[in-house]
């Protein structure tokens, strides 16, 4: 069964966001999602200062199986990316909810858009 941390929210996309301040979060693909895409061997992220929107495409992840794509689960703009994982890509397989972050993206609004999911309701999900 994928690991799926009770201190993060989730999309319908599989990916995951966590709170690091009341207008900054970071963004990865979850447990279920590596585990699913197989070995990573290639990632492409939106370039810090690129505003994205909430459930657009915002970057690409390829696996020795597949070219997936990756959702902004926010609307906002990047402001860091994970430059590690140029290198290191299959970083996600192994940690994907540490070191294998991909954003974290600042929000001009005051609240999160209520889409996301709970831990709850993502492992439902991916039951």
């Amino acid at each position: 069964m994928p690991l799926v941390p009770e201190n993060l929210r989730y999309t319908k996309e599989h990916e995951w966001i966590s709170e690091l301040s009341s207008t900054k979060f970071r963004v990865g693909i979850t447990d279920y999602a590596q585990s699913a895409l197989g070995d990573i061997v290639y990632i492409q992220l939106p370039k810090s200062g690129t505003e994205v929107k909430a459930n657009s495409v915002c970057g690409e992840v390829e696996s020795t199986k597949s070219v997936s794509e990756i959702y902004a689960p926010i609307s906002g703009k990047v402001v860091a990316v994970n430059n590690n994982l140029d290198s290191n890509p299959e970083t996600i397989n192994s940690d994907p909810y540490g070191e294998g972050w991909m954003v974290e993206i600042e929000i001009s609004a005051t609240k999160l858009e209520e889409t996301l999911l709970s831990p709850q309701e993502y492992q439902k999900l991916t039951a």
